[in-house]
């Protein structure tokens, strides 16, 4: 076996495959890393609600990183630590969002998911609520990119995405990277002993910092440039790959980077 003891996991287009699903093959090796002594942690854009579930399915009791490393759970519903947006900065996003029309948006708070089609009453005061992320997703390159440009210009998020076609801003020195660390002194554990895989710009940071970083292999092309090896896609169990040849060091189909 080899030395690494966290792994640490992206959902979306990495754990799970196209209909949203963590197949067998996946969760079979999931959990014989649990039984090697592996922790085996989400890492997601998702909130903590929307990755409880499956944490329930896998029958995971272990760490879970979600909101791109705004909360990090010592376990589930254990509240390790929370970093908050400012709520002057999302009521600008939202007008930045008005502004253009045409992009969907969302935001994550603790007390819940607001979009376009649900936001916050007018006469309600943004820090009324404990605001975790917000989002911009549009097809158009050209609204996108004007977007992301402002954005920078502001100086106050870490901004990644989840998918070609999306932004998410969360506060100036949060990432999943900063979560894997801060994992790792929890489980007293070295940066080098921990795994991160994943498919989109938020899984960057963690991918370049963690002992092992892979990209799945429908990862965005810049993911895949950042990575220490390029797994199978979503669709073919690469999770499984990952464990099968990195934690217990067994052939496997693999593109290592140079």
């Amino acid at each position: 076996m080899g030395n690494y003891k966290l792994l640490a996991l992206d959902m979306d287009g990495t754990l799970l495959n196209d209909e949203q699903m963590i197949s067998e093959e996946n969760r079979v090796w999931i959990h014989k890393a649990l039984d090697a002594g592996v922790t085996v942690s989400f890492s997601t854009g998702r909130g903590f609600q929307s990755a409880l579930p499956f944490a329930e399915m896998l029958g995971l009791d272990t760490p879970m990183i979600t909101v791109n490393g705004s909360e990090i759970w010592s376990k589930p519903h254990v509240l390790h630590r929370r970093t908050l947006m400012n709520p002057g900065d999302m009521k600008r996003m939202h007008k930045l969002a008005l502004q253009y029309g045409e992009p969907w948006y969302w935001a994550y708070s603790v007390e819940g998911i607001f979009n376009k089609e649900k936001w916050i009453r007018p006469e309600e005061e943004y820090d009324h609520y404990h605001w975790l992320k917000f989002g911009f997703y549009t097809e158009n390159d050209f609204t996108r990119k004007a977007l992301r440009e402002e954005l920078e210009s502001w100086g106050a998020f870490e901004i990644t995405n989840s998918s070609p076609y999306n932004l998410e801003m969360n506060p100036l020195g949060v990432s999943k990277a900063t979560a894997v660390r801060e994992l790792c002194g929890l489980l007293g554990i070295e940066m080098s002993q921990a795994i991160a895989v994943g498919d989109s710009l938020n899984d960057i940071a963690a991918i370049r910092e963690a002992g092992l970083g892979v990209a799945m292999g429908n990862a965005q092309d810049a993911v895949k440039e950042a990575a220490d090896a390029v797994t199978l896609t979503n669709n073919e169990h690469g999770v499984a790959e990952v464990i099968r040849k990195f934690i217990f060091e067994e052939n496997a189909s693999y593109e290592r980077n140079a």
